[in-house]
């Protein structure tokens, strides 16, 4: 752990302190420099996607869980509600789940309909500049080139 900044060493500056004084040290040529300086990147990006990787499993079993607790409220609603209907009216229970199971035919129903209706293409200002730059691409393929 760096004291200074809370976070772990990436992996090419981790270990002994000879790697840090060669760390801290100046690169003997350009691509030497290039290198370590593309393996510490590489290291820290790998760390921060670990922790927003475990950060997005920690929220996707958070929400699946609000759905579970969700589906089962749903439920024990429905079925108090059925049973409290059919108290008050003196009606059958199962006519009440029967019309229950109607409404909700009807509602999902009008659901696929709305989700099957034709939507906007995505991303259409990016389609757009792509357009735009195959259509240059091929002008400039198509004229002759100049001896300026």
């Amino acid at each position: 752990m760096n004291p200074a900044s809370d976070t772990e060493f990436p992996p090419a500056l981790a270990g002994s302190n000879k790697n840090r004084a060669a760390a801290a040290s100046p690169p003997a040529n350009w691509s030497e420099a290039l290198a370590v300086l593309a393996a510490t990147r590489l290291a820290l990006i790998e760390l921060e996607f670990k922790h927003a990787a475990q950060a997005g499993a920690r929220r996707a079993s958070c929400f699946g869980a609000l759905l579970a607790c969700v589906f089962f409220m749903w439920a024990l609603l429905l079925a108090g509600g059925i049973a409290v209907l059919a108290q008050a009216v003196g009606w059958p229970w199962y006519w009440i789940a029967i019309g229950g199971a109607a409404l909700h035919l009807v509602a999902a129903s009008c659901l696929a309909m709305t989700a099957r209706a034709a939507a906007a293409p995505a991303f259409p200002i990016t389609r757009a500049e792509f357009q735009k730059d195959l259509e240059w691409i091929e002008n400039l393929q198509q004229s002759p080139k100049s001896s300026v």
